[in-house]
């Protein structure tokens, strides 16, 4: 098995709305290992890879990722609102409560993924997911909210800084603020 890795180059904050489109290549490569852990674990039962891959997934998803819809709800769906557009609304609300949704799923998922990390060889807490189908609805979720918010979102709220004089000084101020608060105690990145 093996473990996600970073394809894409180096993108710095300095770049927010290209270190959110890395951000969701790393949620899909985290979401795939997930889906190669529980085909791993099925066929093969726990050992040290998918102890090692259930941490992976278990660190990106309470760490990055709330600090990614935190970005997201601050820079993103503000400025979706603020153009007044019914379309733009919509999203922003949609987007939101999908924010939501994946949480919640997210917070009945953990649980046995931290059986599996924790699990001894062979087949420790059981070789079949508990909450498969929660899972795959989860990753449905993450792959159709990816879609939105790169297709519509973004470029929407992108084009509304764009057309400002200072668009320079407001993006560089949305990548300061996602830096500080992944720099924050407590925070990841």
């Amino acid at each position: 098995m093996t473990l996600p890795g970073f394809h894409s180059p180096a993108i710095g904050f300095e770049q927010p709305f290209e270190m959110l489109a890395a951000c969701h290549e790393r949620v899909e490569r985290t979401l795939a290992l997930f889906e190669r852990l529980v085909a791993h674990v099925r066929a093969q039962g726990h050992d040290a890879a998918s102890r090692s891959a259930a941490a992976d997934v278990l660190r990106y998803f309470d760490l990055a990722a709330p600090h990614h819809h935190q970005d997201e709800e601050r820079h993103v769906l503000p400025r979706l609102r603020a153009s007044g557009a019914a379309e733009a609304l919509a999203l922003a609300d949609t987007l939101e409560a999908e924010h939501r949704r994946m949480e919640l799923l997210w917070a009945r998922l953990r649980e046995p993924l931290r059986a599996w990390r924790e699990a001894s060889d062979g087949d420790g807490p059981g070789r079949d997911f508990p909450l498969e189908a929660e899972r795959q609805a989860w990753a449905a979720l993450y792959a159709a909210h990816i879609a939105a918010e790169e297709g519509r979102a973004y470029p929407q709220a992108r084009a509304g800084i764009d057309a400002q004089p200072a668009a320079a000084a407001t993006l560089a101020g949305i990548g300061a603020e996602m830096a500080a608060r992944r720099r924050a105690p407590g925070g990841a990145a």
